[in-house]
């Protein structure tokens, strides 16, 4: 019996296939060795066979650590500037400068050797902690330059170098233990288990390895570049031109903070706050207690959720329906979803599918359906006017775009489709395939929110989701709310006649075998075609089988080739019960399945607890 259906861009009937990749392996690696096996396959298919990937995750995983790279670069480079700017001298600023890409890129050999591949948490480890990267190396070259000053001051007396280097090992000792506390201060993340940890724990690996090898450079080669690369005396050579850009690069100036050029101007602008401040002592603290106490109302505003989801280019609808739906209906239905999803311009292939595929790790009925839905890149979408479209140049546009982009938003997309797709008996959800995984696995609920009800009668179970289905429905933010109908299934009870059997001579097996051979079809043999294989199914065609008169029809042959209706054999009737059967902790269980927009999860969660 067929238990599973597929469509693709809402036509056909194609043959679906799934990946289930290895716990513990790189998603990446194992999907460039599956397109390659796809290739090798390639020459062997049939004429007019092709394989069509309905979803590349190595996409996403491509495009976001390249943006990440991409952010990781503008740090660094933002921090060098900031550095050049405020010390104003680049000999000096030439070591913190140095110390940020070579503690990074040592950071990627012990994650080698450790087994954390680059993701997008291992990367945001190394960018939490570039700006504490240079810290020890500032400190050092602050001290060194104060240092020099002051020997410039004095007359120059004594070796250059060993006032150098006795600055150098002035803070050495501090500035390694103090990098290596910040670094032991993220251990405890490594205790957080399940989701969390498995979250966390990259990052806090890199941060960790990050900070470990700043310490160890803070004292090796910070050092080594300021004794190599400091020097006081002006080079001497022709052209003259020459000889003093390099002096003013390569040995540049000693400012006092009373005269440095920086200095002077963070002075002057820190000044006249300074003295009224100073001169206003009870006003300025009462300001900052009303700032502070007037950010309380925002605060107790804010919405919470573990975390911000990731936008991953692809949607996964997953609509439902209400139990007993024939396979024939559930192709048709999610045929005209799937060329519903597919008119819409930002969409570049939809592949559905409804039931559960030929594996153990898929028990989903027909009611419950799954579109994967992949999307263009954001800047081809629609078009959408903002404030500034019209006036502002395109270089303010790219800027702003940032904050306001010219195209409609995820959000809006989904509210659309949402709307296209209000078919009566179908309940919408909306998530993405990775969430939704992570969801599921997690808390075995495929929306962002779900409600369990556990108990020990199915009917009782039901009747209190359809409850609270009514509660939530009503509490603002509710895209869609549907409670599982736990004892909702529809069956057909056959009870054979034991009396009946007996006259004509029949045992139960043998009207068993009738009803899986007449209703639910056997296969009696395999034809073969070449290198093809197909096998041949016997059954009632189906408009002698699709009604319970019809089923009372059926005819069981018995002795002496007479021909017997099964009404005479066996009662048949209508019967209801559980489609599916959940257990959960011992006790019976029944979900309520919940698709919020527009809010937050905690804010959300708090109000639906009232609700209900």
């Amino acid at each position: 019996m067929r238990r599973g259906i597929s469509a693709f861009n809402g036509w056909g009937d194609p043959v679906g296939g799934i990946v289930v990749m290895r716990h513990g392996e790189n998603a990446l690696n194992v999907i460039e060795r599956v397109k390659a096996k796809l290739e090798e396959l390639k020459p062997s298919l049939p004429e007019g066979v092709e394989v069509v990937t309905t979803y590349d995750r190595s996409i996403l995983i491509d495009e976001s650590i390249a943006n990440l790279k991409h952010e990781l670069i503008l740090t660094m480079i933002a921090v060098s500037l900031v550095i050049l700017f405020f010390l104003w001298h680049l000999p000096s600023a030439l070591v913190p400068i140095v110390t940020i890409p070579i503690s990074v890129v040592l950071c990627f050999i012990p994650m080698y050797f450790l087994g954390i591949s680059s993701n997008i948490m291992s990367l945001a480890g190394i960018i939490l902690c570039i700006g504490v990267l240079v810290d020890g190396a500032i400190v050092e070259v602050e001290n060194a330059y104060k240092k020099i000053e002051h020997w410039q001051e004095e007359g120059c007396i004594g070796d250059f170098h060993q006032v150098r280097l006795q600055a150098l090992m002035e803070v050495g000792p501090s500035i390694f233990f103090s990098l290596a506390v910040i670094a032991v201060s993220f251990l405890p993340v490594f205790t957080l288990v399940d989701q969390e940890g498995r979250l966390f724990t990259p990052l806090a690996w890199t941060k960790t390895l990050a900070m470990l090898l700043a310490a160890f450079l803070a004292i090796t080669l910070d050092p080594a570049v300021r004794m190599l690369f400091a020097r006081y005396k002006p080079f001497a050579f022709r052209p003259v031109w020459l000889a003093k850009a390099a002096t003013a690069t390569l040995v540049g100036r000693y400012y006092s903070e009373e005269k440095h050029p920086i200095s002077r101007a963070l002075f002057w602008m820190y000044d006249r706050p300074c003295r009224w401040v100073l001169h206003h002592p009870w006003l300025t603290i009462g300001a900052a207690v009303a700032i502070v106490a007037s950010a309380v109302p925002v605060y107790l505003k804010l919405g919470n959720e573990f975390m911000p989801p990731l936008y991953e280019g692809t949607i996964l609808y997953m609509p439902t329906t209400l139990p007993g739906l024939s396979v024939t209906e559930a192709q048709r239905l999610m045929e005209l979803e799937d060329r519903i999803l597919k008119s819409f311009p930002e969409v570049v292939s939809v592949f559905g599918k409804a039931g559960r595929s030929d594996t153990s790790t898929d028990p989903a009925p027909f009611s419950m359906m799954e579109t994967t839905v992949v999307l263009k890149p954001m800047k081809e979408w629609r078009a959408k006017e903002r404030w500034h479209s019209r006036w502002a140049p395109d270089w303010l546009k790219k800027f702003l775009g940032h904050i306001w982009p010219e195209h409609i938003s995820y959000e809006e997309l989904i509210a659309e489709m949402d709307r296209a797709l209000q078919i009566p008996g179908n309940v919408n959800a909306w998530t993405m395939p990775i969430k939704g995984r992570i969801d599921m696995l997690s808390t075995g609920v495929r929306t962002p929110i779900g409600v369990k009800i556990l108990g020990a009668d199915l009917q009782h179970i039901q009747h209190v989701g359809e409850q609270i289905e009514g509660a939530l429905r009503k509490v603002p933010g509710t895209r869609s709310v549907f409670a599982e109908r736990a004892a909702g299934g529809y069956f057909v009870d056959i009870i054979p006649k034991r009396d009946q059997l007996a006259r004509y001579g029949l045992t139960v097996d043998d009207l068993h075998m009738v009803i899986m051979t007449a209703i639910g079809g056997e296969t009696i043999s395999t034809t073969v075609e070449g290198r093809e294989r197909y096998s041949i199914n016997l059954r009632y065609p189906r408009e002698l089988r699709a009604e319970l008169d019809q089923l009372h029809r059926v005819l069981v042959p018995v002795m002496n080739g007479v021909q017997v209706p099964m009404a005479e054999l066996a009662d048949i009737t209508l019967a209801s019960g559980p489609a599916m059967i959940r257990d959960e902790n011992g006790m019976l269980a029944g979900y309520v399945f919940v698709d919020i927009t527009g809010r937050d999860i905690g804010g959300y969660v708090d109000d639906a607890k009232k609700a209900v």
